[in-house]
């Protein structure tokens, strides 16, 4: 980690600053793959997963039997674990339904916000270095509470063609059953787009490489929403002299773990401290067996000693962390500084691995300093707001008027007229 003392504040915008995404590389990659499935659908989406992931399909969809199997292949424990998690994870989202208020704005005049579920919406699950059945939850979950019509879920299959058993079991498990086999950018094409075999959704959602990330990012210039934007994952921990210093180095290195393109910050008071995390970190990391990735994350990441834990939370607002993890005796009061975050970790018990997979809230968050503008996936991400609004004929004579003088300025007479022909049909009634 690149090590910063007492660094001046004109400095703080080059120490956040990520590593920037090559997206104009990325199109003479993606184009070509979202063209061919735009046009061939389903055979373009077979050639493309026998390129890129050396496997032939026979059938793009999880059949009912490759479902059963999963049942049966993944062991008690873990399946005990995603239960658990599943359970937490539902609590939680369920708790953010907001019953419908109807507001009188004037006597006569009532307005009303109504959420309604995104009817189609596509999930994607990595493949890669590790099956994340753990953001399946993340996304199926508030997807199915929400009330979405058709849910599907894309996500690359194995050398052999088939699907990790955790996935299958997670997917059964929340209620899902439309799965197919299609990873990488051609995947986002085909939700995108619609196949023969894979309907084309409203909305999509996801982690993903490089190539997925610019995929859903071209496509939401075209008409399909996406989740939000993404980039490498990253985690932020405020410390002062009171932290435990394996505690610290292990946060670090469980987001650094996650690829070579995490990033990691530890922002502290106490150099004491600094220099024990970077002891304690270079130790735990060469036990780990995704060291390598790691260690090349840990390259382009931070350690940053500064006066007060004022500057701390200035420096990580500044940041605006995917994960901000506080361990501090002050953890709560500087909680309370928070304007900037994904998600907040507070104590020294509260790891960030909790976040990711059971303590209940979403682990699909705003990374590149997106968390400025950005929340994280929730309830509301699977819906959408729709406002209504009903008046009276005694509520239109509250308002009317006002419509009328300001339509008028902005000369716009129709707008004028749909109100004037009422008033005055209310008006021959009543005489």
């Amino acid at each position: 980690m690149k090590v910063h003392l007492h660094p001046e504040r004109a400095l703080w915008d080059e120490i956040v600053r990520r590593p920037v995404l090559d997206w104009q590389g990325m199109q003479p990659v993606i184009e070509p793959v979202l063209a061919a499935v735009r046009a061939q659908g389903d055979q373009a989406l077979r050639a493309l997963t026998e390129k890129y992931d050396g496997v032939r399909l026979a059938s793009l969809e999880v059949s009912a039997a490759e479902l059963d199997a999963a049942m049966q292949a993944v062991p008690a424990g873990l399946q005990e674990a995603i239960d658990l998690a599943a359970g937490t994870i539902t609590r939680f989202h369920e708790a953010q339904r907001r019953p419908v208020e109807k507001i009188e704005t004037r006597p006569g005049v009532f307005c009303w916000r109504a959420p309604l579920p995104i009817e189609k919406v596509g999930l994607y699950i990595p493949g890669g270095t590790a099956p994340l059945f753990s953001t399946l939850l993340m996304l199926g979950i508030p997807a199915v509470l929400a009330g979405c019509a058709e849910i599907i879920l894309c996500t690359p299959p194995g050398r052999q063609g088939g699907i990790h058993p955790a996935i299958l079991y997670t997917a059964q498990k929340i209620g899902l059953r439309r799965i197919f086999k299609a990873g990488g950018a051609q995947a986002i094409a085909a939700m995108a787009y619609g196949t023969e075999s894979i309907p084309r959704v409203f909305k999509i959602f996801g982690p993903g490489n490089q190539f997925v990330t610019a995929a859903k990012q071209r496509v939401s210039l075209e008409g399909t929403a996406i989740d939000m934007p993404a980039g490498p994952s990253e985690v932020a921990v405020v410390t002062d002299a009171d932290a435990d210093p394996a505690f610290v180095a292990a946060d670090l290195l469980s987001q650094a773990e996650h690829g070579a393109d995490s990033q990691v910050l530890l922002a502290t008071v106490s150099e004491t401290l600094l220099q024990q995390v970077l002891e304690e970190t270079a130790a735990q990391l060469a036990r780990l067996p995704r060291q390598e990735l790691a260690a090349r994350a840990l390259e382009h990441s931070q350690a940053v000693l500064l006066d007060t834990l004022d500057e701390v939370m200035a420096l990580v607002n500044l940041y605006a962390p995917e994960h901000l993890i506080l361990q501090s005796a002050r953890a709560h009061e500087l909680a309370g500084q928070v304007k900037n975050a994904g998600s907040v970790f507070i104590g020294a018990f509260t790891p960030e691995s909790a976040g990711d997979y059971a303590s209940g809230t979403n682990h699909t968050l705003p990374t590149g300093a997106h968390a400025r503008a950005w929340s994280g996936v929730s309830l509301e991400s699977f819906m959408k707001q729709v406002t209504f609004q009903e008046i009276t004929p005694a509520g239109l004579e509250e308002i009317g008027p006002a419509i009328e003088t300001m339509a008028a300025a902005e000369g716009l007479e129709a707008h004028r007229h749909a109100v004037v022909l009422r008033r005055a049909k209310e008006g021959s009634a009543a005489r």
